[in-house]
């Protein structure tokens, strides 16, 4: 009897507390869009997406093209021609490879300057959300554009609007 006494204390006491929490919504897709900053860096990486996606397919449409030229001599072509010329084709697709690697990989290049570019906008924006936040008491800030859970949120908690003001770009 002394458990479920002490346990309905427990769920009565976090009812309590969950009761005292402030709840704010942001859509980050809307705060982003209202960003000129943003905005110019998104362009940016877009044109040096463009950039090197020309460079890879080209370097693939060379191996494609050398091994075309290959499947139509190999007829003629000496067992050590055709071991050269596959080592030239194998070497080229690599170098494809190498290439996509280097610009979209993991670590790549367009991951490098979307962190420089990006990365600082994104931190101004927790910094205004979290001083937001401690001000009027929020104990939790979701953002709902990421937040495939929230059904339905009331717009009085989304503070997107306030997030901007605090930084500059009114709304």
């Amino acid at each position: 009897m002394k458990k479920f006494m002490v346990i309905g204390i427990l769920f009565a006491w976090s009812a309590i507390g969950m009761q005292a929490q402030k709840f704010a919504l942001i859509d980050m897709e809307y705060i982003l869009k209202n960003i000129p900053a943003y905005e110019m860096a998104n362009e940016q990486l877009n044109t040096l997406s463009k950039k090197w996606q020309l460079e890879v397919e080209t370097a693939q449409q060379e191996a494609q093209n050398l091994y075309k030229t290959y499947q139509a001599d190999v007829v003629f072509l000496s067992p050590e021609m055709k071991t050269k010329r596959e080592a030239e084709i194998v070497a080229k697709e690599q170098e494809a490879q190498e290439l996509k690697r280097k610009y979209f990989g993991t670590d790549g290049e367009l991951f490098k300057k979307r962190e420089s570019l990006i990365k600082p906008i994104q931190e101004e924006i927790y910094v205004a959300i979290k001083e937001i936040a401690e001000a009027q008491g929020y104990m939790v800030v979701e953002d709902r554009a990421s937040a495939m859970s929230i059904i339905y949120a009331s717009p009085k908690i989304d503070i997107s609007n306030l997030v901007l003001t605090k930084l500059g770009y009114s709304k």
